[in-house]
């Protein structure tokens, strides 16, 4: 097929279209001024019964948590979990239970000759809890059922190009004795309809893999994943005799090789989780891992089968959702734009093209096989190459087209409802996302120039997660009941009092002794975290003492950073103590000690248990002390953990935590088992920045910018240049937090206001062309000191400087999507960074990742649009009957940026 006739449509939509671009005002001051008195941009999601066929809403956002009520009032000196009393445990103890891995959900190649079942997707039923509801209306569809539906071959109806608006919603009876009122014409797909929002580049990047997963509630793991795990329970760690083989418990051996019977608790001494209370996908645990392949498009439908009432929720959370693959280089109808939300009984189709930033510009006839895609023997992939067609592995990759400097590895995906993301992604609606490419394969043998070979295992062409770990690291807090509980009306931050590793409270993981790498999540709604790795020696010679008549001490444990938020460094940058990593003038500060690390931050690193005995216990642990969701307030030292003189208490009434947070301390543990193999994966301090004076001082991926070349910084000063200050200026008691674009007016969020629009260089075309696309400048700020952990989508940036200062070793050789701003260890009140724009255009978002300052309101919209466009897009509102637009406008600077650059270092 060639390239250029499958081209899609180029040219906006028409005027009968109904997603067509709208005029932006010569003065949009008036269309601004009514936008702060527009009716809620998501209100089609808050509609309740109607009175007299009269359609109703709830009034605002918090009306939806009525079914919550605040555990307390009272302000406590320590005030753990957010205005509620201490999770009970129910009698559990530390490191009792398995660590959970994570559980891939298998994709599968897209055929459309391939039969599909003819299941359709299961309607809410009347049952008992924990899984259903009396209500249907408040219910959710048999857990049996659901299984039968997601184990079916094939997808029905075929994805296709447009959003599919002649199936109605199948849970149209339901929703009509609910609401009181007849549905007009229900689509059963949500995505907005119109050239506008259908998938770009479809032709190009046509799936060539699938997935189905609902968002359900909790209910028992049926184990219908089993066969889609890559290593099929037969080989290496995961096969019969690997330490992963049993998914929960080794003395029971119902568990060996399946997750059948999985049941969600966060110990098991606790409390099954009520379907309201817990929504996941698949509404089941393990978490739930997409392994996907660079160069291998691939779609996820995503059905919900959330509860119909949106108050059926134990007062966290609404029933519509939309994904973002965080941080995907996707078209905009695939991000998961925050009012491009569906309803219960509708699904969605995300095609994520998988392909390399850079893709029309650099390395266009896929030559270079540092861009390539992992494969096994006789597999083909279609490559839009100098000669496009189907091309079969050899050597193990099949090159592909684009900048291999931008090849990402740990990703996740979650919600990003508009003002529900903080809620909705608390109560599990969360996954991580491993891509694999010739440069990060999975496979630590494989030794052909190009394959980094970090630690992994050996047993698959690609992929292998032996010695590689997902690890989601977030806190929680439970009610009295043990179910799940969350303050949605302290708009400052939510902070739990219990600290979970992959949903569970400090669980064990037993380890070989050789090199791992662990990814790791903070998939918190506004704690921060900065993690520590210690080891116990037996009686009191270790480097930091235990507790007080305990007769153990521990060790700081060394390790490499080898990739932050997913993109791997240029240089492995040693926590070891031998570097000043941050120029404070203390470098043993840094040894078995992670910086800071902000909602939403991955920071993958690599540990080597080989000098450690079988049988060594380790620990992860949090060093970071919150007293509110406001600030991340220090990291106390590991001394002080270790030996308990830090440690937070039950008061005597056990209403409160007294002496501290009581999320600081261990986490996990690990336990070191033999190993009899041969650990041929790589060695990170070979990568080491020169200034550790140690290693060979190669480079892993560099930069596409070098900060220190008078070209690079020729281009910054002539790259446009925006700002955006994140605050609580002209905040209200509904909407507290603002962003304020380019010095401008200090807005709280709606999707229907724009406050950047970078243009293309130039078209998509068959030859692609030169250049590096769109380059901007932005600076991000905040003042008083407040921490905010601002994610940019779709684009990662290099950190330019921090207040005027080069950046830390961490975030001097690597791309970001997570910028930290605000006071507390490790961050500046401003940063700058460098940010290209490339391949796809549409509507995107910037916001606070503390997801409850996004939620209350500190989210703005960004576009990037089409080479020389005039109009905007309009902005999708969704309701039951289907998606409605309203006209979108710009703020007065969203073409122009504000035009200038303080500092490049």
């Amino acid at each position: 097929m060639n390239a250029q006739a499958a081209l899609d449509p180029l040219d906006p939509p028409p005027a009968t279209d109904p997603s067509h671009f709208v005029d932006q005002p010569a003065d949009p001051t008036q269309a601004l001024q009514n936008l702060l008195n527009a009716v809620e941009a998501n209100e089609g999601s808050l509609e309740v019964p109607s009175v007299g066929g009269v359609q109703q809403y709830l009034e605002n956002k918090r009306l939806v948590n009525a079914e919550n009520v605040l555990q307390r009032d009272a302000l406590y000196p320590f005030n753990y979990p957010t205005n509620g009393l201490p999770s009970p445990l129910f009698g559990a103890q530390p490191f009792t239970q398995k660590m959970l891995m994570f559980e891939e959900f298998g994709p599968e190649a897209l055929d459309p000759s391939a039969p599909a079942g003819t299941l359709p997707f299961p309607r809410p039923k009347s049952g008992v809890a924990p899984f259903q509801e009396a209500e249907v209306a408040r219910s959710a569809p048999d857990t049996t059922e659901m299984d039968a539906f997601l184990k079916q071959a094939g997808i029905s109806p075929f994805p296709q190009r447009e959003s599919n608006t002649s199936l109605q919603n199948p849970w149209k009876p339901d929703v009509e004795l609910f609401l009181g009122r007849f549905l007009t014409d229900p689509p059963a797909e949500g995505r907005p309809p119109g050239e506008g929002w259908s998938h770009q580049r479809w032709n190009e990047f046509y799936p060539q893999a699938f997935f189905k997963t609902v968002q359900a509630g909790s209910r028992p793991n049926g184990g219908i994943r089993d066969s889609k795990q890559r290593h099929g329970y037969k080989l290496g760690e995961f096969g019969p005799g690997g330490l992963y083989y049993n998914t929960v418990d080794n003395n029971n051996h119902a568990f060996d090789g399946t997750t059948k019977g999985i049941a969600i608790r966060v110990h098991p001494n606790m409390p099954i989780q009520d379907h309201k209370n817990l929504w996941t996908f698949d509404g089941t645990l393990p978490p739930k891992l997409l392994m996907a392949r660079y160069g291998q498009p691939i779609l996820m439908r995503h059905y919900n089968a959330l509860p119909i009432d949106p108050q059926a929720n134990a007062g966290i959370g609404l029933h519509t959702i939309t994904t973002h693959e965080h941080n995907g280089h996707s078209p905009a109808e695939s991000d998961g734009f925050a009012n491009a939300f569906f309803f219960p009984g509708q699904f969605y189709d995300y095609r994520w093209p998988l392909q390399l930033a850079g893709y029309d510009s650099i390395n266009t006839t896929a030559s270079d096989p540092r861009a390539s895609f992992p494969c096994a023997a006789g597999e083909t992939l279609f490559v839009n190459d100098a000669n496009p067609g189907v091309k079969t592995c050899q050597n193990g990759r099949i090159n592909i087209r684009g900048d291999w400097r931008e090849t990402m590895s740990t990703h996740w995906f979650h919600d990003h409802m508009l003002d529900f993301t903080a809620q909705n992604v608390y109560k599990g609606n969360a996954v991580m996302m491993n891509y694999y490419s010739g440069l990060d394969r999975g496979n630590e043998t494989v030794n052909d120039g190009v394959n980094m070979r970090f630690p992994s295992g050996s047993a698959l062409a690609w992929g292998n997660r032996d010695y590689d770990v997902n690890l989601v690291i977030g806190d929680k807090a439970w009610d009295q009941t043990g179910q799940l509980w969350f303050n949605p009306f302290n708009t400052d931050g939510f902070i739990a009092d219990q600290l979970l590793v992959n949903w569970q409270y400090k669980p064990t993981l037993d380890v070989r002794a050789r090199k791992y790498r662990f990814r790791i999540l903070n998939g918190s709604v506004s704690r921060y975290l900065s993690m520590a790795l210690v080891a116990e020696r037996p009686g009191n010679s270790g480097e930091l003492p235990g507790p007080k008549g305990s007769n153990v001490s521990y060790d700081r444990v060394p390790f490499h950073l080898i990739a932050n938020d997913g993109n791997i460094m240029e240089h492995a940058v040693p926590f070891d103590g031998s570097m000043d990593l941050d120029g404070n003038g203390n470098a043993s500060e840094h040894k078995g000690v992670l910086p800071t690390q902000g909602i939403a931050e991955r920071f993958d690193i690599i540990v080597d248990f080989s000098k450690f005995k079988a049988g060594t216990k380790l620990y992860f642990v949090n060093t970071m002390h919150h007293d509110t969701g406001l600030l991340a307030k220090v990291r106390i030292p590991l001394a002080d953990i270790l030996s308990e003189k830090y440690k937070a208490v039950l008061t005597p009434d056990k209403q409160s935590w007294d002496k501290g947070d009581p999320t600081v301390g261990k986490a996990l543990q690990l336990t070191v088992q033999a190993y009899s193999g041969v650990d041929q994966s790589m060695n990170p301090g070979d990568f080491e920045p020169v200034a550790s004076g140690k290693g060979l001082h190669k480079k892993m991926i560099p930069l596409w910018l070098d900060r220190n070349n008078p070209a690079d910084i020729a281009s910054l000063a002539n790259a446009r240049h925006r700002s955006f200050d994140f605050g609580r200026a002209s905040g209200t008691d509904l909407n507290p937090w603002t962003v304020k674009a380019d010095g401008g007016v200090a807005y709280a969020a709606d999707p229907r206001r724009i406050s950047a629009a970078p243009q293309l260089a130039t078209e998509y075309s068959d030859g692609g062309f030169s250049g590096d696309g769109t380059l901007e400048v932005w600076r991000i700020a905040s003042g008083g000191g407040w921490n905010h952990p601002v994610h940019v989508h779709f684009e990662e940036g290099i950190i330019l400087s921090r207040d005027g200062k080069a950046p830390p070793e961490w975030e001097k050789w690597t791309r970001k999507d997570v910028y930290r701003i605000g006071g507390g260890p490790d961050t500046s009140g401003t940063l700058e960074l460098a940010i290209h724009f490339r391949e796809f255009h549409g509507t995107y978002v910037e916001h606070c990742h503390n997801t409850q300052h996004e939620d209350n309101a500190m989210l703005v919209r960004w576009d990037i649009e089409r080479p020389g466009q005039f109009q905007v897009m309009p902005t999708p509102l969704p309701t039951w009957d289907g998606v409605e637009y309203a006209p979108s406008v710009g703020v007065p600077t969203f073409r122009t940026g504000d035009g200038t650059f303080s500092s490049t270092r």
